[in-house]
């Protein structure tokens, strides 16, 4: 994203003054803290699982002028290489609880206000099934029509109504397609590591290299249905690219559905710092327009990593999950000004906690199928925040050390290998470690930074605050301690 034609220093001032006073009509109403939702032991005896797609494509794409989303503002939409799906799991344990819905949208990502509008539109749904929880990732993708509004013709939005209206409509009909499709079966638990497929372009190179599978098999030898993570930036295509796509995740679901034929939900991990998916001779391919050649390829790679996978554990049908709201607080002078012209639709709250700023309601969750965690964070998160491995005093952009930095989030939970759903019912942006926030001095949140070592600071201008990361570590400690009393 780039603000400099939309931000002047008078501008913003008026902006933020403006903001204050909306923000004083809307304050921060106190939360109920965790919601618990767990059995103390295993009360079902098998897995029920139902798969329902739909396509997310307008009919006037060659038409109407749409955006994409992911780069640069002003990028219209020119054609379409494969078309932008919306993908539904329906999960029950049969403990007599319910069941829940995972919902993947190829789309670069969603505002929790959006997300709940989709669960609004569910509520039916759920008192007709017994849904107990809703939940909505984005895989992150850079090729798809923009679902924020930050990528249109600034300082006017690029989120479409008519499209946002196709995208509720049609994931709610992939989640009735999903229970009305529920079958009786075993779940599945494999992972694999990846060793040659990703990059990280800052410092420090920490990130997970697991590629996770949960893989259902219906007693009746019907379909299967795979639920995937892996740790990647679906931007293979580039910013160079004018075409709507879902991204490598379409090739990786068309050769596990040709070759295995399994449906597929795909979800991202920790994907902040960045973690983008390595393409060999890459200045070629982009010079030669050759990107699509090598998206496909990558697809068709990582499904077959994916198809590799040997080491399965049978889970135990149960379902446990801890839900829990939280407001974070938007220092990000940008991000606020978005938020106050319309660029950005989200809810604004004023918390007393921080009276000049701006907040946000978010939300995170933590879930164990079988004895499988998950940790479902609404935002792209820097790697090392979960797994450890954070720059030191001599190497990091402050010249503090780790103890500058929150609880590692592997460590709160209990469990380095915690599978991470990264963009989960919210985007918020990056989440960096504090000892390597670092901002243009002045242009903060405007421009990049440089660092003591000249290194290049692009994150913190899509962050909203040097401390968000202690937010998440802070909620989620209050969670886990929720979920295990």
């Amino acid at each position: 994203m780039d603000f400099s034609s939309l931000v002047s220093k008078p501008l913003e001032r008026f902006l933020l003054s403006k903001g204050k006073k909306i923000l004083k009509t809307n304050p921060a109403k106190p939360l109920n803290g965790s919601f618990i939702d767990k059995e103390p032991c295993k009360t079902g005896n098998i897995f029920t699982v139902g798969f329902g797609k739909r396509v997310v494509l307008p009919e006037d794409i060659d038409k109407k002028k749409y955006y994409i989303a992911g780069y640069g503002e002003n990028n219209p939409a020119r054609g379409v290489i494969d078309p932008q799906y919306a993908h539904a799991m329906w999960l029950d344990d049969n403990s007599g609880r319910g069941g829940v819905l995972f919902i993947s949208l190829d789309i670069v990502g969603l505002l929790n206000k959006d997300v709940n509008k989709i669960r609004e539109r569910l509520a039916d749904f759920c008192r007709e099934t017994g849904c107990r929880s809703v939940n909505v990732f984005a895989t992150h993708n850079h090729a798809g029509i923009d679902t924020m509004g930050i990528w249109g013709k600034l300082p006017f939005s690029g989120k479409d109504p008519a499209f946002m209206e196709l995208l509720f409509r049609n994931t709610v009909d992939a989640c009735y397609e999903a229970y009305e499709g529920r079958r009786d079966g075993d779940l599945y638990l494999g992972t694999i590591e990846v060793p040659d497929m990703q990059e990280d372009i800052r410092t420090p190179i920490v990130y997970s290299k697991t590629l996770t599978r949960f893989r259902f098999a219906p007693a009746d030898a019907s379909r299967e249905v795979w639920l995937l993570n892996f740790a990647s930036h679906s931007e293979s295509l580039q910013g160079s690219n004018h075409l709507v796509s879902a991204d490598f995740p379409c090739y990786l679901r068309e050769r596990i559905d040709t070759i295995a034929g399994a449906d597929v939900v795909y979800t991202v991990g920790a994907i902040g710092g960045m973690i983008s998916m390595d393409i060999p001779d890459e200045k070629t391919l982009r010079r030669e327009h050759r990107l699509l050649e090598s998206t496909r390829k990558i697809g068709y790679k990582l499904a077959d990593y994916a198809l590799k996978i040997t080491d399965e554990e049978k889970l135990e049908p149960v379902i446990n999950y801890g839900r829990r709201e939280f407001y974070a607080k938007v220092e990000n002078s940008i991000l606020t000004i978005a938020c106050m012209i319309g660029l950005l639709e989200a809810d604004r709250f004023a918390d007393s906690k921080y009276p000049k700023l701006m907040c946000l309601k978010t939300e995170l969750s933590l879930f164990e199928i079988g004895n499988k965690k998950m940790l479902f964070l609404p935002c792209e998160i820097f790697p090392e925040l979960v797994f450890g491995g954070f720059l030191s005093a001599e190497e990091s952009a402050s010249g503090k050390g780790a103890e500058a930095n929150p609880t590692i989030l592997s460590e709160i939970v209990g469990d380095k290998n915690i599978m991470v759903c990264g963009l989960a019912n919210d985007e918020l942006g990056y989440v960096l470690p504090p000892n390597d926030f670092n901002l243009h001095p002045t242009a903060p949140y405007l421009e990049n930074g440089r660092d003591r070592f000249d290194r290049r600071h692009y994150e913190e201008t899509n962050s909203m605050s040097p401390d968000i990361a202690f937010e998440i570590a802070e909620n989620l400690k209050a969670l886990c301690d929720d979920f295990n009393m």
